[in-house]
């Protein structure tokens, strides 16, 4: 059953040098504050698992958090490049860091084969690229029943998963509506799950396409208000639009960029 913690308890307790952490959400609910949280805590050598990486792995790349990144897209939503992402791949800054890519179709089947139980998961696609020479995570398949080929992807089994939600009851149960991306997936594939939420609430009131994901599947609770911002959280704030335009230039240089860490990071009160 999940406990409900402070943020700052739940990372210590359950994020560690050299895990694999999938901070997942799409467009909204992405986990910024557990994210500043880890770098907080100075965590090192981590294998960062997200579909879309944008801002917050910006941050943590830059601020030395990451040996590894597994994906399927990096920009900065609207804008452009990212710039610490850049300076690590271009030039080992602050130190070298791996690549694993996949397409969003490949990431997403591999979170759903680990919240399955399952070693892989079989789709169509990849054919025509060379993303299959360059990891050992896809490979070619043949159906044993029509003898087509297809491609199999291995499954996502993050040490530690984190997702941002709007709400959750008193005993863990969280609920989060809006676009729910793969929020839920991430969760049941992860060996520990955490949660942030905007606010622990009485009870959970029956929403339109809402999600439930219940508290026997998560390891953590803790309530962040503002937990997802800049990103939006459906219901509660909307998208800083104007920061994602001004990460270009804080994050061009760096030392406007370890400046911004200093003032924004490690000298602010984390959230909840």
């Amino acid at each position: 059953m999940a406990e409900i913690m402070p943020l700052p308890e739940a990372i210590a307790r359950f994020v560690g040098d050299e895990n694999s952490v999938a901070l997942e959400g799409f467009t909204h609910l992405i986990p910024f504050a557990a994210g500043h949280e880890i770098m907080r805590q100075g965590r090192r050598d981590l294998e960062l698992i997200r579909m879309t990486p944008d801002l917050l792995y910006d941050q943590m790349i830059g601020a030395g958090c990451a040996r590894r990144l597994v994906f399927s897209y990096a920009g900065n939503p609207g804008v452009g490049s990212l710039h610490r992402f850049r300076d690590a791949v271009e030039h080992a800054w602050p130190h070298s860091i791996e690549l694993e890519e996949h397409s969003h179709a490949g990431m997403a089947n591999r979170y759903v084969a680990g919240a399955s139980g399952l070693p892989f998961a079989v789709m169509r696609g990849y054919s025509g690229t060379d993303l299959v020479g360059f990891t050992a995570n896809v490979a070619p398949i043949r159906c044993p029943f029509t003898g087509e080929m297809l491609t199999a992807v291995s499954a996502l089994r993050p040490d530690v998963g984190i997702v941002h939600a709007q709400c959750a009851d008193r005993t863990g149960n969280v609920q989060l509506w809006g676009i729910t991306g793969i929020q839920k997936e991430v969760v049941l594939a992860s060996k520990v799950a955490i949660v942030t939420v905007e606010e622990i609430v009485l009870e959970l009131r029956p929403r339109p396409d809402a999600i439930v994901i219940p508290s026997w599947v998560i390891s953590a609770v803790a309530e962040a208000p503002g937990g997802a911002r800049p990103s939006y959280a459906h219901g509660y704030y909307d998208r800083d639009n104007a920061f994602y335009q001004e990460w270009d230039a804080i994050s061009r240089k760096r030392d406007r960029f370890t400046a911004w860490v200093q003032d924004h990071i490690f000298r602010t009160e984390p959230v909840g």
